[in-house]
């Protein structure tokens, strides 16, 4: 893709973030679709692609009244929404559709309309891994998390610390559903879920969704808000099955996503200003900062634990609080690219003074998928 030919030009998040028990999941698709498009001064007639996961785009469509040229129904985990956006920003630049919708909504605390699905016994998890235990995210995300500490002398400690300093900035966030100050003592001292992840380890448990809009940076000039850039993108897959991933110690997804993201912007990491990466759990950020080259193999613990990632540091990362304090209502996501498109606008509660560039990088199942958006509000 061509940087800077498509837009950012409406986003927001549903009305109430964190326990909604009078909404369904698609409620909260459409919550979060009306607020983006009044946010860009839209109307449902005014959109010709639409993409989403969770829900099919066919029952959006109809549920908002939009008739698309194009629709996309890519659900590869957490990060879909991230591959929406490249998919999204190709169709545009191929002349498929002009103004693309994409959702999300999840009710993942109250379970209002909400999907459910367990592996099925025919497949290569439901052979081979849910026998033996490894049945979700905490049992499954414990195997590579603990061949990594092992391999690079980490503790838990240099886990609790990612906890600790995304606390720091969703106490700075008047949306997040967590803002009490941790300690590290607190992290380890929390419940046990699955070794090593402690209770504040692991995502939170939330209602919520989010919407953005597309179109052309042409286009994008004419509406209400300053536009939001598509500098580069990346996407891959790796394996369903936790267990085969090549090395434990690195995600080949995220490398392969966040190289190609970076490739096609023309940018280093040093010009990059702001960074979200997928927390699901604590060890997620430590394989993202090393996955997408802005630390050595080994070294991101120490990056963290010496305040790099922290309110005043040199990369701002998760500065909405992220999935451990912010939101995390299933598929996170989406929450990471509203993050970073408020952070372009300017209008982030914890914004960081000049930023120019955001990397949003996203996790799709366990380290089954990634998904790499690259943002800038430098006009092209």
């Amino acid at each position: 893709m061509r940087p800077k030919t498509v837009a950012v030009v409406g986003a927001a998040e549903t009305t109430r973030l964190g326990r909604i028990p009078d909404m369904s999941a698609i409620g909260l698709h459409a919550d979060a679709a009306l607020n983006a498009l009044a946010d860009c001064g839209l109307t449902p007639s005014d959109i010709d692609g639409v993409a989403t996961a969770g829900e099919s785009p066919i029952e959006i469509a109809r549920y908002l009244g939009i008739t698309p040229t194009w629709a996309d129904s890519t659900s590869v985990g957490g990060c879909s929404f991230m591959l929406h956006v490249r998919h999204a920003a190709a169709a545009i630049n191929e002349g498929l559709c002009s103004t693309v919708l994409i959702t999300h909504g999840e009710s993942g605390h109250s379970r209002i309309g909400a999907r459910r699905g367990a592996p099925s016994p025919s497949s290569l998890q439901g052979q081979f891994e849910a026998p033996y235990g490894v049945t979700g995210p905490p049992t499954a995300f414990t195997i590579p998390a603990l061949r990594y500490l092992k391999t690079h002398k980490l503790s838990v400690e240099d886990l609790a610390w990612v906890s600790v300093i995304q606390r720091e900035w969703a106490a700075k966030n008047p949306r997040a559903s967590m803002k009490d100050p941790i300690t590290v003592a607190d992290v380890l001292a929390a419940p046990m879920i699955a070794w090593p992840f402690t209770r504040l380890m692991c995502c939170l448990v939330t209602d919520g969704g989010g919407a953005l809009v597309l179109t052309s940076a042409e286009r994008a000039r004419d509406f209400p808000r300053p536009p939001v850039y598509v500098l580069g993108t990346g996407e891959s897959v790796e394996t369903p099955w936790i267990s085969q991933m090549l090395d434990f110690n690195y995600s080949t997804a995220f490398r392969v996503s966040g190289a190609k993201a970076f490739a096609e912007a023309g940018i280093s990491h040093a010009d990059v200003d702001h960074l979200m990466i997928y927390d699901a759990f604590a060890h997620l950020p430590l394989y993202g900062l090393e996955d997408l080259g802005f630390c050595e193999p080994g070294e991101a613990a120490g990056f963290i634990r010496e305040r790099n990632t922290a309110p005043g540091g040199k990369l701002p990362l998760n500065t909405n609080g992220g999935g451990l304090s912010y939101m995390h209502s299933g598929m996170y996501g989406m929450y990471a690219l509203q993050e970073s498109v408020r952070q372009m606008r300017g209008l982030a509660p914890a914004q960081v003074p000049g930023a120019k560039i955001s990397v949003c990088h996203g996790v799709g199942g366990m380290f089954a998928a990634a998904g790499t958006i690259i943002f800038s509000n430098e006009a092209p």
